[in-house]
């Protein structure tokens, strides 16, 4: 199902026409309504005025996360605090989280777009839509839920954890569309199978992933396990929410919906715009949110974008799946390492579990790499030498990979710690010395 078909399937060069002008107007709003923008715009010694095109964005200063934490909490927002009808925090590392603001358009803007998305996974009135994301200051439970009430489809809030009460529901009400964290549904699915619930029996189609990387082995595994398309989808709060790209049924890459939100790849070190289909991080700016109207924000995740039309008619670049991002990136003797690399290498090996941790830390001046990975209890419950063999195993294939030698930890089933949301996968010790 195409949700808005006259702005997702637009031809390219009235988009761009479109995008154009809608910078200028999202120029002027933060130029003249956020205090930040206006000194950065000098500093960049650029005004509205320069901004003719699209092609005119490069000459726009960037934002970082920073900038959030500087504005704490309402000096981000281009509207009086009247006209804010809510607002979402994300986690911040500093004490203090990143305060987003929307008004009421921007609500019904989040909603679409969020319809958006379970459009593209097939979505229609006749759904039943479970969220199974977090509700509150987090973005993803509430993003969603507008999203299927725009759809018309009936709405489930069920909200994160209490997974045998998910699965009931699931039964009892004919879930047909799942949204949730990766990692927790194959929790779901680990539950499932304690209570003798077959996926098979029940009316799941299309479940709707993000808010934490996740690789294509950990899809497979989902779609086998809970016998449902697993469609991955991107968004952050600083942006909107959930609702700035999704993958289609097509599993081609992410549409961005870049009537509202403009995707640039850059290269990360100098900042300058990558070559067409090359990797870089990605940079959003925000042309329609009245409160926050975000200009060019380094988002700090690693993918590429791709041009061509998608088979299912949306004319929008795709973005590829995020393989990292470059501050959660580790420096490991040298080394740099991202989770992605580390979860795609345990997939593909017969014996594990998709539940593993990454724990860094010093040894004298060294920095040591240790792996926690759940066995299967099949391998668990087998003799020593098995257990040896799959420590191999992983030992070797990591090492081709990374290009450094880890230390394998195989641990119980069930050992490490379960999330309702976002999974812990990395403790890095030398940060706690």
């Amino acid at each position: 199902m195409i949700f808005n078909e006259k702005f997702e399937c637009m031809d390219r060069g009235q988009l761009r026409a479109l995008q154009g002008e809608r910078l200028r107007d999202a120029a002027c709003r933060a130029y003249e309504n956020v205090p930040l923008y206006k000194k950065l715009f000098a500093e960049k010694g650029v005004t509205p005025d320069d901004i003719q095109s699209i092609d005119d964005i490069t000459k726009l200063p960037f934002t970082v996360k920073d900038d959030f934490r500087d504005a704490y909490p309402f000096n981000m927002f281009a509207v009086p605090q009247r006209e804010i009808v809510r607002v979402h925090a994300s986690s911040g590392t500093t004490g203090k989280p990143t305060v987003v603001g929307y008004t009421r358009r921007d609500i019904a803007l989040w909603a679409e777009t969020c319809a958006r998305t379970l459009g593209c996974g097939g979505g229609t009135p006749e759904d039943v839509v479970q969220i199974a994301y977090g509700y509150g200051l987090f973005t993803g439970g509430l993003g969603m839920h507008n999203g299927g009430e725009a759809l018309g489809a009936m709405v489930i809030p069920m909200s994160g954890g209490n997974s045998k009460k998910q699965l009931m529901l699931m039964q009892d009400f004919g879930t047909t569309l799942l949204c949730c964290t990766p990692s927790y549904s194959l929790l779901l699915a680990e539950v499932a199978e304690e209570e003798g619930i077959d996926f098979k029996q029940l009316k799941l189609k299309t479940g709707f992933f993000g808010a934490e990387p996740w690789t294509e082995a950990m899809r497979l595994q989902i779609e086998e396990r809970l016998n449902l398309k697993a469609l991955d989808i991107y968004g952050l709060s600083e942006v909107i929410g959930p609702g700035v790209a999704s993958e289609c049924l097509e599993q081609h890459g992410l549409h961005v919906f870049e009537d509202h939100f403009y995707p640039e790849i850059i290269n990360p070190e100098t900042g300058e715009p990558a070559a067409p289909g090359e990797k870089g991080e990605l940079v959003f700016t925000c042309l329609t949110k009245e409160a926050i109207p975000l200009i060019r924000y380094r988002t700090r995740d690693i993918t590429s974008l791709e041009e061509a039309v998608c088979a299912c008619g949306r004319t929008s670049r795709r973005m590829a799946r995020v393989t990292g991002r470059t501050d959660d990136m580790l420096i490991i003797r040298g080394v740099n390492v991202f989770p992605s690399q580390i979860e795609s290498v345990l997939m593909k090996v017969e014996g594990t579990e998709p539940h593993y941790l990454i724990v860094v830390d010093k040894s004298g001046a060294m920095d040591e790499l240790e792996i926690k990975v759940e066995v299967s209890p099949e391998i668990f419950s087998d003799e020593v030498r098995q257990l040896e063999d799959l420590k191999k195993r992983i030992n070797v294939e990591m090492a081709s990979v990374l290009g450094l030698h880890a230390k394998i930890t195989l641990v119980e089933p069930k050992s490490i710690e379960r999330s309702m949301g976002k999974a812990k996968r990395v403790i890095d010790a030398r940060d706690m010395a």
